[in-house]
């Protein structure tokens, strides 16, 4: 079928061309960087209606999409779909390069990246790149200090969804991540991840000086001043300095 009759409505930017003149319309916001729908909860800026409501539902809590296997629910349809293919197992979208299949399409377009060492997301503060637009979005809140994630019990925010949901169990008293060899359970599952190490013996942290190995890479972080001398924590009272955290706030006792 001739393109230019199937697609009759092209861009001028660059030569794409659709279907319908409302989808072009949608598609030139990308060159002008036209945002015309803002979020009433925190004033963030979108191309695409649909886009605003599903971003205002990390305000509002609303999930309204649920899987019919397992009742978990969505705040959008797209993440229902992807979720349901850990149900059905479908993985349908098949990597040109290693041929490593994928159960969506844009995990699939961000795997490529692997391949290509494409970076196309580009803080507009620092020009540091990334493969993924969430990450270049949690990098630029390291500049803006926005924090849109809010505490449902003390409204504490938060610059990470996964740090909120963290937070959360703080409140609840969930501990969702289990010890396969003690059965013990953890709210994170980084902690979890650390206590294992305890049974595995596994120090996969090494300091560069000397070689001792750690479980955590804070410990390591924190032998290594041992070796540099440096003094990161600074007492509020008189500008002493400590290499530990738990050193200084005991010494600002002493000024109490």
């Amino acid at each position: 079928m001739d393109l230019v009759v199937d697609k009759p409505h092209k861009c001028n930017k660059c030569d794409r061309c659709f279907k319908e003149k409302t989808t072009l319309k949608r598609h030139e916001m990308i060159h002008t960087e036209e945002k015309p729908f803002t979020c009433e909860y925190c004033n963030k800026t979108f191309r695409q209606k649909g886009n605003m409501k599903i971003h205002e539902r990390i305000h509002t809590g609303e999930k309204p999409f649920v899987c019919e296997y397992c009742e978990k629910t969505f705040s959008a349809k797209s993440s229902l779909i992807s979720h349901i293919r850990t149900h059905t197992g479908e993985r349908s979208f098949t990597c040109g390069h290693c041929e490593k299949t994928f159960s969506n399409k844009l995990i699939l377009r961000t795997h490529i990246r692997t391949h290509t060492g494409e970076k196309p997301f580009t803080c507009g503060y620092c020009s540091k790149a990334f493969r993924q637009k969430v990450h270049m979005e949690k990098h630029k809140r390291t500049h803006t200090g926005e924090k849109p994630f809010v505490c449902e019990y003390c409204e504490k925010t938060f610059s990470l969804k996964s740090s909120l949901i963290k937070h959360i169990r703080t409140h609840t008293g969930e501990r969702p991540f289990i010890c396969g060899h003690c059965e013990k359970t953890f709210s994170d599952k980084s902690t979890l991840r650390t206590h294992i190490r305890i049974h595995t013996g596994e120090k996969p942290f090494s300091c560069g000086y000397c070689n001792k190995t750690f479980r955590q890479k804070t410990q390591a972080n924190v032998h290594k001043r041992i070796h540099t001398g440096e003094k990161p924590y600074t007492c509020k009272y008189c500008n002493n300095t400590f290499s530990r955290k738990t050193q200084m706030r005991k010494h600002e006792l002493i000024h109490l």
